[in-house]
């Protein structure tokens, strides 16, 4: 694990009534805080990663350079870091609380406001659950995001995305292994099943078509399947599922009474909105809807055959150029 500090607020009251004890919101710093406080890049993990999968993007001569931004990487709860399923003393495994997108801003907030003393953030940037992060954050605090870069993320969980979380979800589920959550050894069946579904909607049609898994290194389409399984088999069970429901949940319509259309009226930031023309859940058709919702908001579609999965941070050279430009234009460089 990176040089990883910890944001200990105490117990955090969740949305559901029920109380996250002893949180602990993982997070690492870059460069520093300039005097008007305003120079701060917010970047937040996106569903099975961590702060680590962001650390390519940063460094001497890049867009994120430390010598200019105060670059800030936020875990979000129960990614195995963070508090999560994993790692709690007093809440471990199944007894660890359903938590939402909502109440990681609430955790958030008061990491970057309070703990860190930001003033203002130059930008928030998330891929995928990252991004559903940073726009609940340019909802909540309208005044002090000044710009959004939401790479194939939604503001809110659409239905067709929902499907395709609950067909993951069950086929963990269906492992006897995995016992409710109660499993004393791992579900690696299950997890297996839970990564083997995934990998059909993490790509495209031409991804499959084109046998595109050779330009990862793969000499067959099973072998890129079991790869997937066995990435998902280091992963905890519980930590999946914890993150599983938040993004299945996510919606910024809760910041305002349920109305996701004046929820996005609330931002002020300049935003690019940044969804894959073959993203299987996270679509154009409903990024082009949020857009449509914004005050300043362009949408910028990248074209690419690598599903949802274009959208990575510094994975595919083509895609991740187009994302580094939208980045600059909105850092003004």
């Amino acid at each position: 694990m990176g040089l990883c500090a910890f944001y200990t607020p105490g117990d955090l009251p969740l949305a559901s009534g029920e109380t996250l004890r002893e949180t602990a919101i993982g997070y690492q710093t870059f460069g520093q805080l300039n005097a008007a406080r305003d120079n701060a890049v917010v970047i937040f993990s996106y569903y099975s990663g961590t702060h680590e999968r962001y650390l390519p993007l940063i460094g001497a001569g890049k867009t994120l350079d430390p010598t200019h931004w105060f670059i800030v990487l936020v875990n979000k709860l129960g990614n195995g870091v963070s508090s999560s399923p994993s790692n709690s003393r007093l809440q471990p495994g199944a007894a660890f609380p359903s938590v939402t997108l909502v109440d990681n801003l609430r955790a958030q907030e008061r990491l970057l406001f309070d703990h860190l003393a930001i003033n203002h953030i130059a930008l928030a940037y998330g891929w995928s659950m990252g991004a559903m992060q940073a726009w609940h954050l340019a909802v909540a605090r309208p005044q002090q995001v000044r710009a959004l870069l939401a790479v194939c993320g939604s503001a809110r969980c659409w239905p067709n995305n929902q499907v395709f979380l609950e067909g993951v979800r069950a086929a963990l589920r269906c492992d006897a292994q995995f016992a409710d959550g109660h499993y004393v050894d791992p579900p690696l069946r299950g997890l297996a099943a839970f990564g083997r579904v995934y990998a059909g909607w993490a790509y495209s049609a031409a991804f499959f078509r084109e046998a595109r898994w050779r330009d990862l290194g793969f000499d067959s389409l099973e072998a890129l399947l079991v790869d997937w399984e066995r990435d998902h088999q280091a992963l905890d069970a519980n930590d999946l599922l914890c993150a599983l429901h938040s993004w299945y949940h996510a919606d910024v319509g809760v910041l305002a009474n349920g109305d996701w259309r004046a929820a996005l009226a609330r931002i002020r930031a300049r935003c690019i909105v940044m969804p894959c023309d073959s993203d299987r859940y996270f679509t154009v058709e409903e990024a082009a809807l949020e857009v449509a919702e914004l005050g300043q908001g362009e949408l910028r579609t990248l074209v690419s055959p690598y599903g949802h999965c274009a959208g990575a941070p510094a994975r595919f050279a083509a895609a991740s150029a187009q994302i580094d430009s939208a980045m600059q234009a909105l850092l003004n460089l």
